[in-house]
């Protein structure tokens, strides 16, 4: 679904990210671990559109997004983005933030499905009610659905636990698993909690000052090694 050939990113006069190259494939968890400031979040930044590359290729799904590709232009082509911090509307009710995911796909298709609340069946009651009056754990419930509307053929998760509760953390790994169940979604998943992403992937990419350390499946990483390297 996902090939990345060699992508190097800068901010200003700084690179962060050296030459990366990962693949992510439809119904399989690739985690993307290390530390504070490795270049996760600036790697799914390039991923999205939301940060220029500076350099390497990327295909999605067969198709090249490398060059000059814009974020709304991914998202339409099935690039789905849960941010780190959420970056819902809190203003918007929360029918209204899932609506904004309408913008990436055919108006024909324009409806919040009923598999959006089978997961998330606190979204449905509280559908009226504004997104900054909603629970840590309820707004990330509620991004992850919002990334859902627009039906993606890859899904970006940053952070997905950071700061919420462990019931909603049970919850959202069993919404992983349910969307990694279904085979047509690629997921790449940038995680601090070891335990949580060691149990949902499938594929490890490990990165130590914007370079792969460690790429190979879940058969080919120990536990205990995988830990030393994403560990300070």
């Amino acid at each position: 679904m996902l090939a990345i050939q060699n992508l190097t990113l800068h901010y200003g006069h700084s690179q962060i990210l050296h030459d990366i190259s990962l693949t992510a494939k439809p119904g399989a968890v690739t985690c993307l671990m290390g530390t504070n400031g490795v270049g996760k979040t600036s790697l799914l930044k390039a991923i999205s559109g939301t940060h220029p590359r500076s350099g390497g290729t990327m295909q999605l799904d067969g198709a090249d997004v490398s060059a000059n590709t814009p974020a709304h232009a991914r998202a339409r082509a099935g690039v789905g983005y849960v941010p780190q911090g959420r970056d819902i509307f809190p203003l918007m009710t929360v029918r209204e933030n899932l609506q904004t995911g309408y913008a990436c796909i055919p108006k024909a298709d324009w409806t919040i499905p009923d598999e959006v609340f089978d997961l998330f069946p606190i979204l449905k009651d509280f559908l009226n009610r504004r997104g900054g009056d909603l629970s840590g754990g309820q707004q990330q419930q509620l991004a992850i659905a919002r990334a859902m509307i627009a039906q993606p053929k890859l899904l970006l998760l940053d952070e997905p636990t950071e700061g919420i509760q462990p019931n909603i953390i049970k919850q959202i790994g069993e919404v992983i698993r349910y969307l990694r169940s279904k085979g047509d979604m690629a997921i790449i998943l940038v995680e601090q909690f070891f335990d949580f992403a060691y149990e949902l992937g499938d594929h490890f990419v490990a990165l130590e000052r914007g370079r792969v350390i460690h790429d190979a499946p879940k058969a080919r990483t120990a536990r205990e090694d995988l830990l030393a390297k994403v560990s300070v």
